[in-house]
């Protein structure tokens, strides 16, 4: 049996714009998050279903556990000298998420700036998440060390 980091997401505050979350590595809180409105998806329900509910760049990607691929280059990050510095350009992302492409977890403060994505950060302002970057940061860096030790990283998002 492979070790895995289990990055658990639990969602405390459904938004009618946003969703904002608190993450734990090991029953320790980490960071907050902020997502997309949470329509109520879950990884049970069938694709066709979760594509009905789904409204573009304004959903939170549905409930349940993935694992984390850290080898990804994101189209959208990788070019940006911020993401080369941190991560050379590979971002964490989610894989088999029914309905959804390409989520990932990064640095940002609003839900302008996620379409489905995980945004890291301290939830010190009402619908926001600030010091996203040192937060990105450290939560890659308990990841990138995790994965250096052959642990397979998932996450649970309830």
């Amino acid at each position: 049996e492979r070790i895995k980091m289990n990055i658990y997401l639990r969602r405390i505050a459904k938004r009618d714009t946003y969703t904002i979350g608190a993450l734990e590595i090991a029953g320790r809180k980490v960071c907050d998050t902020l997502e997309d409105k949470d329509r109520g998806l879950t990884d049970r329900q069938p694709e066709d279903v979760i594509k009905r509910i789904k409204v573009h760049g304004e959903t939170a990607i549905p409930t349940g556990t993935y694992r984390v691929d850290m080898d990804s280059v994101s189209p959208r990050f990788s070019r940006q000298t911020y993401y080369q510095k941190v991560c050379a350009g590979k971002l964490p992302r989610l894989v088999g998420v029914k309905g959804f492409v390409g989520v990932l977890i990064h640095a940002g403060n609003t839900s302008a700036d996620t379409q489905g994505c995980i945004l890291v950060g301290q939830n010190k302002e009402v619908g926001k998440v600030l010091n996203s970057r040192d937060t990105f940061e450290h939560l890659y860096k308990l990841m990138a060390q995790a994965r250096a030790k052959g642990e397979e990283i998932t996450i649970t998002i309830c």
